[in-house]
């Protein structure tokens, strides 16, 4: 393949979907199943992501399940996509991912974002509110200097001593957060690419090396889909895009449907409206398809990881979707 697609690793992101019928269980075993058979294709890390009180995610403690997947695994290195760290208090968070390198030496990351609780009643039950993401920056350097010496006396063992590689989820204007505390930058085009591209481009010109981090490092979000044609790649699309366009106008992000039940779903203006910009954005298609689309987002972003996510009703058809993409592109990426 193209040095584009060989220079760069390629890495999993995993929500933990529920889909219609199904209890939450049984996408969290998912979850730890997919980490196997993705270590066992070269992916080079799995993550694992927080959502609070949603129905169709049953991922809501990431770092209960990423042990559970650094478990059910040997090599491939197991995180956070992240944390919220406004949810929590640092030092519990330093202490829970503390823990995990202790037990999985050299295997854990720590991925943190800046997201609340979807609603008023999420955010009241979790004890925070939407100002305490205002001191973030205050959140981050506590977390932070959990690991390195402590803070006011407060010691966050097995933490103190332990260099956990922390990672900053971000859109758009985190970046520059992520280029001031020296720290490896995830990012998705949430805003659009070419804002996204531009944040990319701030971060690298205003790093600033840290004992978190030497240099810059960017990790780019996206969806991606292998299929045989490019109609049943945008049929696996449906289910997610159909959850994406119910939680905007309903305020809750429901299981995912079969692609036939979103046929049938009526939609109102709004709806089919959100529906059909949920479509946008993702890489889809054949193999041939899919490989230039990667190559070209990688040589725009100057991306050095891809974290892939895919959500879809068809269990099998998702699994399959992430071998092939394994497959095309191939090691040496995936190490």
């Amino acid at each position: 393949m193209t040095s584009a697609l060989s220079d760069t690793r390629f890495s999993i992101l995993d929500r933990s979907r529920v889909r219609a019928g199904q209890q939450p269980a049984a996408a969290l075993r998912e979850t730890v199943e997919f980490a196997r058979l993705a270590e066992q294709w070269g992916y080079h890390r799995f993550w694992v992501a927080e959502h609070h009180s949603v129905p169709g995610v049953a991922g809501s403690a990431p770092t209960v399940l990423a042990a559970a997947v650094a478990a059910a695994t040997d090599r491939i290195r197991v995180g956070t996509g992240g944390v919220m760290l406004p949810n929590h208090q640092p030092l519990v968070v330093a202490e829970q991912f503390g823990t995990l390198a202790a037990l999985f030496p050299d295997r854990v990351d720590m991925g943190v974002g800046r997201s609340v609780g979807f609603t008023d009643g999420v955010r009241r039950a979790l004890g925070h509110g939407r100002d305490d993401a205002a001191d973030f920056d205050g959140q981050l350097t506590e977390l932070l200097e959990y690991f390195v010496r402590g803070r006011a006396g407060v010691h966050a063992w097995p933490a103190e001593g332990l260099r956990v590689p922390a990672y900053l989820l971000a859109t758009g204007s985190g970046a520059e957060r992520a280029a001031r505390f020296g720290l490896p930058l995830v990012i998705a085009p949430i805003a659009g690419e070419d804002r996204m591209i531009e944040a990319i481009t701030n971060y690298r010109n205003t790093f600033r090396p840290t004992e978190w981090g030497s240099a810059p490092y960017v990790i780019v979000s996206a969806s991606v889909v292998v299929a045989d044609t490019a109609e049943q790649a945008h049929r696996l699309l449906l289910p997610e895009a159909w959850s994406a366009a119910y939680s905007r106008t309903r305020g809750e992000f429901p299981p995912l449907l079969s692609p036939e039940a979103v046929a049938r779903e009526p939609m109102t203006d709004r709806q089919r409206r959100l529906f059909e910009e949920s479509l946008t954005g993702h890489i889809h298609g054949p193999e041939s398809t899919v490989l230039p689309e990667l190559t070209r987002l990688i040589k725009a972003t100057t991306a050095d990881e891809i974290l892939v996510h895919t959500s879809t009703y068809d269990r099998a058809a998702r699994l399959d979707s992430h071998r092939r993409l394994a497959a095309a592109v191939a090691a040496p990426a995936l190490t």
